[in-house]
């Protein structure tokens, strides 16, 4: 059967796709609440997919499809599919083996340690944790709050009977109550072991408030030595949750899910939220190898999450609405308020995540970090090509006086600094800004043009606002150029890009690498620009001085500031002193000049 003709009697039911390639491999595993329509959104003309998808429908030999019950049954099956066949377009899920955990071991007097392996012994575990720090606190508050064993001995009631055990330092020092020896029951033990698991799942408040009952009623019956066992228990979670609450415990128990996107990346940081204090944390990075829309990410995000920490909390908050709901849980967008504030929280754990991703493969691989931040950027700014050809233009004056503009060029996301241009402003009189943007443009590209066509950049960039942009449009179109390359403006004041045409600023993340390198170019030609007309600048005081000295020539001019290195030093140097260089008469006529001047 011909694969169009197979996919026409997928059933409309929510379930599970997978495509296989003409080898038999699974290269890409899909999740739909109908199976035929979502299906055969794939096979239609390739002109309406994104240039990735084509490549990947090409590739389709083959389709299969497990129905499920529900849409949160097909969420689970997509990520475990993904993570048995690992197909070659689906979102690659990033860093996720390398989180610890926190272990309650099985067994009559269970441990509690951190490990990084999951292995199915009846064992129970909490996290991850993506801050090996906290999770090595939290255990070693647990230790110092309910002395635990750490020792590998099986320990049993029979093991305990027969004596087979000798006690080990931590018992004799106090660091364990002897659990191998008898000195403690196993129902005791155990108590202080559910203890901990109430606080792994956010039970804090409560046994602080029970501990505090304890304290009480011990001081009461005159038992003061127990009343401070149970105030020191009580002040160090107290200090531990201190550190930890965020919010009031008005919120309640929520997750919180977040995502930034980055080209053909993703970032997401998830929180627990269990009495106004965060439980759990983890970020997690997805390597996007098609163009994934923002719902599949989430629910991609919201599969994973769910099979490390199984259900989700009744109220989820999120960016913006997964494509896939799930039972029993009610998805929330906040508006205002804590839960906002909750969610902004997390958005800038994942900022933070990006960014430490783009610096550590920026010094590893920078070649491709560079690519990576051109691709960004092509993203952002809708172009059909990537910028690996850049110019920025930058104008300098002071009150219409010695007006100037400064053409740099980036090449693959780096100066070359070869290629920079400066223009003396030649046809424009006084402060004008617009015009003087106009003329560089034209010279700049006019020239091009006649010179070197095929070097044309494919992105432009002017330091300015709307004013400088239209004139530097309207110079474009007096060259034909404006169907060729992309034009922008970046207004310096509030980092606004603005496109020709659009009254509103383009939204750029302030945090992305995008709006970064366009910083980068627009300060280096501001730099570029600045430094010529300081120079331009001084070339004008200096000739204003001289110049109108009978007897001084362009090239005496230059003996002398080579000679005394400023006008400021001529005018104080002696007679003698400039007679070294110039002729005494001459020496005479310069100085008394100069100091009549000032």
């Amino acid at each position: 059967m011909e694969l169009r003709d197979k996919i026409k009697l997928f059933p409309h039911s929510p379930g599970v796709y997978r495509y296989y390639d003409a080898e038999g491999n699974v290269i890409y595993v899909g999740k739909a609440k109908d199976l035929h329509k979502r299906v055969a959104q794939y096979f239609v003309p390739t002109e309406r997919l994104t240039r990735k998808t084509a490549v990947m429908v090409s590739k389709i030999a083959d389709a299969q499809y497990t129905v499920v019950e529900s849409e949160a049954d097909a969420l689970l099956l997509e990520n475990n599919l993904i993570k048995q066949f690992k197909p070659r377009y689906n979102i690659l899920l990033k860093d996720s083996k390398t989180y610890p955990w926190i272990c309650v071991s099985s067994g009559d007097f269970p441990k509690v340690f951190l490990t990084r392996r999951m292995v199915k012994d009846g064992s129970r575990y909490f996290g991850p944790y993506s801050s090996v720090l906290h999770a090595r606190n939290l255990v070693e508050l647990f230790h110092n709050l309910y002395p635990l064993r750490t020792c590998n001995h099986k320990i049993t009631s029979d093991t305990i009977l027969r004596g087979k055990i000798r006690p080990c330092l931590n018992f004799h020092i106090g660091k364990c109550r002897g659990c191998c020896v008898g000195a403690i029951s196993q129902k005791e033990y155990n108590d202080n072991i559910e203890e901990i698991v109430r606080l792994l799942k956010g039970g804090g408040r409560e046994i602080i408030q029970y501990y505090r009952t304890q304290m009480t009623e011990a001081a009461e019956r005159m038992d003061f030595e127990q009343a401070n066992v149970f105030k020191e228990k009580m002040q160090s979670l107290d200090k531990h949750y201190s550190k930890s609450v965020i919010m009031n415990s008005s919120v309640g128990d929520v997750d919180v899910f977040s995502l930034i996107f980055d080209a053909s990346e993703a970032f997401g940081n998830f929180m627990r939220i269990r009495g106004g204090a965060v439980i759990q944390s983890l970020n997690l990075g997805f390597r996007l190898q098609i163009e994934e829309e923002q719902e599949d990410v989430l629910d991609m995000f919201i599969g994973e999450i769910t099979s490390k920490f199984g259900e989700l909390s009744r109220e989820v908050i999120v960016p913006f609405m997964p494509g896939f709901g799930v039972e029993g849980v009610e998805f929330r967008i906040p508006q205002r308020g804590d839960k906002l504030s909750l969610l902004e929280l997390s958005a800038r754990n994942a900022k933070e995540m990006r960014l430490n991703a783009m610096l550590q493969r920026e010094h590893a691989d920078p070649d491709n970090y560079r690519k990576m931040v051109m691709e960004s950027l092509q993203k952002q700014l809708g172009m059909s090509v990537l910028p690996e050809h850049i110019e920025c233009f930058d104008n300098s004056n002071i009150q219409g006086t010695n007006p100037v503009s400064a053409c740099v060029v980036f090449r693959d996301g780096v100066p070359s600094k070869k290629d920079y241009r400066h223009f003396k402003v030649k046809t424009v009189v006084g402060a004008n800004d617009y015009a003087t943007m106009k003329e560089a443009v034209n010279r700049r590209y006019s020239r091009m043009l006649a010179e070197n066509p095929d070097d044309l950049p494919q992105l432009i960039v002017i330091d300015g606002g709307k004013g400088q942009l239209a004139f530097a449009y309207e110079a474009l179109a007096e060259l034909g150029l404006t169907q060729k390359v992309t034009l922008i403006a970046l207004a310096e004041r509030m980092e606004e890009v603005y496109r020709v045409g659009d009254p509103y600023p383009m939204f750029i993340d302030r945090n992305s690498m995008a709006l970064k390198v366009l910083q980068h170019i627009r300060d280096e030609a501001h730099r570029f620009g600045i430094t010529f007309h300081r120079k331009l600048r001084s070339k004008a005081q200096v000739e204003s001085a001289l110049s109108g000295i009978k007897g001084v020539g362009e090239k005496t001019e230059q003996r002398l500031i080579l000679h005394f290195g400023s006008v400021a030093r001529i005018a104080s140097a002696s007679v003698e002193d400039l007679s070294k260089v110039v002729s005494r008469s001459l020496a005479e006529k310069i100085l008394k000049q100069l100091n009549n001047e000032e």
